[in-house]
């Protein structure tokens, strides 16, 4: 490269600190901000990484870590309601034969090791603050932070989520939409049977599933349709999820037993986002949930944003020209593969929705995750 880049990351979560530690590694200077003040670091219950996704934290140089801190396996139960186990099928190994088919961990861990290797890798973070877009020419983007300070960089990196104020600034129209179904989890202590994922349909959910995170945690989550979030009010949500859990048998009454602080319990909507056209105005570039989200039906939420931020730091770090055909290239490149994972997840999740008992989910499962397998 011609010239020392410097690159503003707005966003903390698995994209943001992924990408940012693959370009300090390449020696760029990056500035993270986050608008929590506390990076994020007890958010959510628990997690399902997928081989693909398991691929792209060794290349952070963490999997050593990921691999004590989680627990792995390869094969999904399919159960009845009742808890009798109908199926187990093996998991396709996405990131090569040399990881684990499936890590399931518990969320706030695997942030907080993504953290430690963004402060390792020497990247200046700021936390409790926001960045607006002032506007931007051909060399470079001009900042103002919620301080009142002000910088400029060569390239904004918007890895700040579903909800994207960068997305917004640079004038892409394009916002999450619901797609009809909502999601309760919970973290809980694994019981000493549980040693994969095993999912549930049918009873009063439409799934109803739990994921081993460590040798003594799980995260359980049950599957609905979407209802109006002002009318369940936040002390109700222990309540109600275990109203949905106590229908089902097998490891589940375990698991509800544990079912008892509300603040504990998360609900959330499922949502679709894809972005066209471009991930890219100028110098700002979207990656993660700010350029798409899925339905976790498939697990891949984070891996692809994982890998949105693998393919990026490649390209910046090529020794290209940072200009219009290069991001052309991300998107391109990116788009190829999301776009059929995002469009899979979100079929998977009508068919239940609709009622379709003859749907071909395991063969749809099948293509998309052997698709999976190649290098993003």
């Amino acid at each position: 490269m011609s010239k020392a880049h410097t690159v503003l990351v707005i966003g903390g979560g698995a994209a943001g600190n992924a990408v940012t530690v693959l370009l300090r590694r390449a020696g760029l200077t990056v500035d993270l901000v986050e608008a929590e003040d506390d990076w994020n670091a007890t958010a959510g219950s628990g997690i399902t990484l997928q081989g693909n996704a398991l691929r792209v934290l060794r290349e952070l140089g963490v999997w050593d870590r990921v691999k004590a801190s989680g627990f792995g396996f390869g094969s999904v139960g399919i159960t009845a309601p009742d808890g009798t186990v109908l199926h187990v099928a093996r998991d396709l190994r996405t990131g090569g034969d040399d990881l684990p088919a499936t890590v399931g961990m518990q969320r706030p861990q695997l942030q907080r090791i993504l953290m430690d290797a963004v402060r390792a890798g020497g990247a200046r973070v700021r936390l409790g603050t926001t960045a607006e877009i002032l506007g931007q020419d051909a060399d470079g983007v001009s900042i103002r932070f919620s301080d009142g300070s002000e910088g400029r960089y060569d390239l904004v990196i918007a890895a700040d989520g579903l909800g994207s104020s960068a997305r917004a600034a640079i004038g892409v129209a394009d916002k999450p939409e619901p797609t009809g179904m909502a999601i309760w989890r919970v973290a809980a202590p694994r019981p000493t049977g549980v040693v994969r994922t095993d999912l549930a349909y049918g009873g009063p959910a439409y799934i109803a599933g739990y994921c081993p995170t460590s040798d003594t945690t799980l995260y359980a989550y049950v599957v609905e349709a979407n209802r109006d979030r002002a009318s369940i009010p936040p002390e109700t949500y222990a309540e109600e999820m275990r109203r949905l859990a106590s229908a089902y048998g097998g490891f589940w009454p375990e698991i509800t037993a544990h079912i008892i602080d509300p603040a504990k319990v998360n609900y959330t909507w499922f949502d679709r986002l894809l972005v066209e056209g471009s991930w890219h105005r100028g110098r700002v570039v979207l990656i993660g949930d700010a350029a798409h989200c899925c339905p976790p039906t498939l697990a891949q939420g984070a891996a692809l944003s994982l890998e949105d931020a693998w393919v990026l730091a490649q390209l910046l770090t090529s020794g290209e020209a940072w200009d219009d055909a290069l991001f052309r290239a991300y998107y391109e490149r990116r788009m190829a593969r999301v776009r059929p994972v995002v469009e899979a997840s979100v079929q998977i999740g009508q068919w239940q929705l609709d009622g379709v008992r003859d749907a071909d989910v395991p063969g749809l499962m099948g293509r998309t995750m052997t698709m999976l397998r190649e290098l993003p």
